[in-house]
């Protein structure tokens, strides 16, 4: 009964999932045309479901869809909504982490990614530029935005400058009496608290079995410091994808080649920087959330440990970043009218979101000062023009995000 009725639902939701390019502003027009024009869910349901994935943590676009899911069946039909979503991306990045770590392929890889980094560090300007422009729109938010790039980029290699930032930023827009939510008559909903008590529980029990793991020298204690990692920064990441990455670029890349972190840790998860890089921009060729990333990072993490541990690598990466948003998501959503009620949330809002361009200018000043360490001028030269280019074109153009990876990938391969 239950699959005969939600049959071409779900069919809809899968063929959503392997046509959904662009990312969580590109997907709200597929979704109109998808699920809107099909009667699953009216608009004005969407954009207040849009307007609440974007105000927790954790990856927006699943939320959303997720939450499509809920409003259609229950919370059977959400959770096969959200695998349909995740699965098809996460086992495509996943397999992209064997890929980029076989020996064989290893010459072949640094020709064909060559120019993913300049393309990747021009959708992270074009993902600065639009939410500079709906974040940042006067004094205080523009006084938390160039604190936020100048402090996050003086301590990128310390991991307590984003919950820290985050919190100042909330408290900071708060010191208004001009920001108050619009009044209501409608009664507080009831909270359900096993969702944030789960979510608070396996935060909690992942920092100290990593803890743990780290100070007893575990065998496998880089899985259980992944999983925190992972967690950590589904718990704590706003503005999707593009604020992931400065964080991922923060804990396995600027810290483990730092001297101090070093002697403290000598055992922390080290992936190159041009590895990271390259997933952040192959998964802009893919359809699916961005937050899959996770499964070809994770993979990375563990690949010197084996196949089957690198396997494991990609399902903890996967369900360690996408879980603490789905449960804050459960949480946060029967009190999503409450929350809009409560003045001191609703100010400090408007300062986590602009916050969060910050974060994005800190990573693209780190990677672009890479730019600088290319082997020879030449190809620093077509580096900076393939960034300036791709930037153009996402600017000005409709050309497909898809489209723009496959020509980068195919001048590296031809140069």
């Amino acid at each position: 009964m239950f699959w005969s009725k939600h049959y071409t639902f779900l069919k809809s939701v899968f063929l959503y999932t392997i046509t959904a390019f662009g990312g969580p502003q590109g997907h709200l027009g597929m979704l109109k045309k998808t699920f809107v024009q099909k009667k699953y869910i009216s608009e004005d349901i969407l954009l207040d479901l849009f307007a609440f994935s974007q105000i927790i943590p954790g990856a927006s676009s699943t939320q959303l869809i997720t939450l499509i899911g809920y409003k259609r069946g229950g919370f059977l039909l959400s959770i096969i909504t959200l695998l349909i979503w995740i699965l098809p991306a996460c086992l495509l990045m996943g397999a992209l982490s064997f890929l980029i770590s076989s020996n064989a392929h290893e010459n072949f890889n640094a020709s064909l990614f060559k120019f993913i980094k300049p393309m990747t560090i021009a959708f992270l300007l074009y993902s600065l530029f639009s939410n500079f422009k709906i974040s940042v729109n006067n004094k205080i938010t523009t006084v938390i935005f160039l604190f936020s790039t100048i402090f996050t980029t003086l301590f990128f290699k310390h991991p307590w400058i984003f919950p820290l930032l985050i919190v100042l930023a909330g408290i900071a827009t708060n010191f208004s009496s001009k920001r108050i939510p619009a009044y209501t008559d409608s009664k507080p909903k009831s909270i359900h608290w096993k969702n944030l008590w789960l979510f608070v529980f396996i935060f909690v029990l992942a920092g100290l079995l990593s803890e743990s793991a780290r100070k007893n020298e575990w065998q496998n204690r880089n899985a259980f410091n992944l999983f925190e990692n992972f967690y950590r920064f589904g718990s704590l990441v706003y503005g999707g994808g593009d604020v992931l990455f400065p964080m991922m670029l923060d804990q396995y890349v600027a810290r483990p080649t730092d001297k101090n972190t070093q002697n403290k840790n000598p055992n922390l998860i080290k992936i190159s920087n041009a590895d990271v890089v390259v997933g952040f921009g192959m998964i802009r060729a893919i359809p699916g959330p961005v937050f899959s990333v996770g499964s070809y990072v994770g993979g990375l993490a563990l690949k010197s440990r084996g196949k089957i541990n690198q396997l494991y690598g990609c399902i903890i990466g996967s369900v360690a970043l996408f879980l603490p948003g789905i449960l804050l998501m459960y949480f946060f959503f029967p009190i999503w009218e409450n929350l809009k009620r409560f003045v001191i949330i609703f100010r400090a809002i408007e300062g986590i979101k602009s916050v969060v361009p910050g974060f994005m200018c800190s990573a693209a000043i780190y990677l672009i000062n890479d730019l600088f360490f290319v082997s020879t001028k030449i190809e620093f030269i077509i580096s900076l023009l393939i960034l300036l280019s791709t930037f153009i074109i996402l600017l000005k153009t409709k050309i497909p995000p898809p489209i723009i990876v496959l020509c980068c990938l195919l001048l590296g391969f031809l140069s």
